[in-house]
């Protein structure tokens, strides 16, 4: 990754993994206008280019906050039509996440509050550091989810669930969040990085094509009625059978050895 960015950090984890900060920890990593815009850059352009990535991990820097959500400061004093502009901005970067070719997976380290919290949501998955805390606070503020809360929160936990958490505005932990099906996985701050780390290399192992194809069929056929995601599931299986990647998967199981996976 050649390009720098001020609200992000970025570090290759060996050759197909991206560790992927949200690096605004005076202000605990809330979002403003620039992150939301760096963001929708970063994302949008793995849907055009994955270059060589098989797996990406989403954390926060320090060990007290994910992302606290929008920043209010920022937002403090905005016209309707600044905010309205904003938050456009804020909705194609969560599409640009959702629509992410290549496994995405959380490590949320700290307060996943608002928007962080949407953010998980919108993950493929995610595990947590056990001081870690959740909550969906824009009822509290005259507003209410609009970066995916209301849909993904709801797809992950269940809508009574989804409708307690987000009308009380109420925080919750993240062993709760575990219980009800938001995070995976809770771990001591200080092993969360390396498990998540663990679980990328895993599926970045795999073969890329496969992993890619079964993340869509997965995520896609949730959305349809149970006989198109069937349809929709061959599809995926179909474009793998002519990849090599097929042929030295069977050729490496029957010579008793690791197959090794080039993405074609």
């Amino acid at each position: 990754m050649n390009r720098s960015f001020e609200t992000l950090a970025l570090e290759r984890i060996e050759d197909h993994i991206l560790l992927i900060r949200l690096d605004r920890p005076q202000a605990a990593n809330a979002m403003n206008t620039r992150m939301g815009e760096e963001l929708m850059e970063l994302f949008e352009g793995f849907q055009l280019d994955t270059r060589g990535l098989r797996a990406l991990v989403l954390t926060g820097t320090g060990e007290k906050a994910f992302c606290a959500g929008g920043d209010l400061k920022e937002r403090n004093g905005m016209t309707d039509e600044q905010w309205l502009r904003q938050h456009a901005m804020f909705e194609r970067m969560l599409r640009a996440v959702i629509a992410c070719p290549l496994p995405l997976i959380g490590a949320i380290n700290g307060a996943a509050y608002g928007g962080g919290c949407e953010i998980t949501a919108a993950l493929d998955f995610a595990y947590a550091a056990d001081n870690a805390r959740f909550a969906l606070t824009e009822v509290t503020l005259g507003i209410m989810p609009g970066a995916g809360g209301t849909q993904n929160l709801a797809r992950a936990v269940g809508e009574r669930r989804a409708k307690e958490i987000i009308l009380t505005g109420l925080p919750f932990t993240a062993q709760q969040a575990c219980d009800w099906g938001l995070i995976n996985r809770v771990l001591p701050q200080a092993q969360l990085l390396e498990a998540t780390l663990a679980t990328a290399r895993r599926v970045a192992g795999n073969a890329p094509i496969s992993v890619r194809q079964a993340k869509q069929s997965i995520h896609r056929g949730l959305q349809m009625s149970l006989a198109d995601g069937l349809a929709f599931e061959i599809e995926c299986y179909n474009r793998m059978v002519s990849t090599e990647d097929r042929h030295e998967g069977v050729r490496a199981f029957n010579e008793k050895r690791k197959p090794v996976f080039r993405g074609v």
